[in-house]
């Protein structure tokens, strides 16, 4: 027998929002003036970062300060960060699993 076809029917037969707003967003496109605050901010961190280890390798007596935490909480202690991509594929999946 032939394998089966998956077949996604609308609910009420309208699309999503979501998929609406992707088909219609415009192209983005970067103006100067976003090209001019990514490259400040990129060099202004760039400086920091230099400052940071040169202060680490005792060149500079003043500079930035990394901040680190004398007691960390005991709460935190097992903390894992989330994958959000990991996250948002579980969720999708569960998704597909609940409607069929």
């Amino acid at each position: 027998s032939p394998a089966q076809k998956l077949v996604f029917n609308r609910v009420n037969g309208k699309r999503p929002p979501l998929l609406l707003q992707q088909i219609s967003a415009p192209e983005e496109c970067y103006t100067l003036a976003h090209e001019e605050n990514v490259r400040f901010v990129y060099e202004a961190w760039q400086q920091v970062e230099q400052q940071l280890d040169g202060s680490r390798s005792g060149d500079s007596a003043c500079g930035p300060v990394q901040y680190v935490e004398k007691t960390p909480n005991p709460g935190l202690k097992n903390f894992v960060p989330i994958d959000l991509e990991e996250w948002w594929a579980q969720q999708f999946l569960a998704k597909i699993e609940n409607c069929s």
